[in-house]
């Protein structure tokens, strides 16, 4: 049911934000099941705001439904991410919840610092983040690269200014047949 890991990360994410067990510890003994479609966990919030493993028959106060294939538009967006998810039960648990999950950051140059040291924690941070953005720059200009060349090299796709004044010039041209057919219909109408 939940990998023994996950509530150890939790906590540990937990413990360096007192304003989020602050937050849970008001929800003590309350049990929140986070339902992936093909994992399920279930949390249950200890006293003291951190979370642990609940019994496999304990009864959800809220279930949150979501999908694997939305976690990376809910990391990517983080204010946004309960909107790809769907709640029930206690809405003011799921608020807290969602609070938490919005709020809680994992500061992994502190981590790296008890490992390597401070000044070779701050590198590898930099460093990663330096990797994640030339990733992310790399990502943009494919699919710039991409788009540019199917809308003007092999055109598979329209752009919508295009479709728009194409489509502008279709209404008039049929209007103009129409004049044209009126126009015809007098003049048969006037020889005869």
């Amino acid at each position: 049911m939940i990998p023994s890991p996950v509530p150890a990360v939790i906590n540990h994410l937990l413990v360096q934000e007192a304003w989020a067990t602050r937050k849970l510890s008001l929800h003590a003994g309350k049990v929140a099941r986070i339902d992936t479609g093909i994992v399920v966990l279930q949390l249950q919030v200890a006293a003291d705001g951190l979370v642990e493993a609940a019994a496999a028959d304990a009864v959800p106060n809220v279930t949150i439904r979501m999908k694997l294939s939305d976690l990376p538009l809910m990391m990517q967006n983080r204010e946004r991410a309960f909107s790809y998810v769907q709640v029930e039960g206690d809405a003011e648990f799921a608020n807290a919840v969602s609070q938490v999950s919005q709020g809680v950051r994992w500061e992994a140059e502190d981590d790296l610092s008890r490992l390597v040291g401070d000044i070779a924690a701050r590198r590898i941070v930099a460093g990663g983040r330096a990797v994640f953005g030339a990733a992310k720059a790399t990502r943009r200009r494919i699919e710039e690269n991409v788009a540019e060349y199917f809308l003007e090299e092999q055109p598979l796709l329209v752009r919508p200014q295009a479709v728009a004044e194409f489509s502008a010039d279709v209404a008039e041209l049929r209007d103009d047949v129409e004049r044209l057919a009126k126009r015809i219909e007098r003049l048969r109408g006037g020889l005869a």
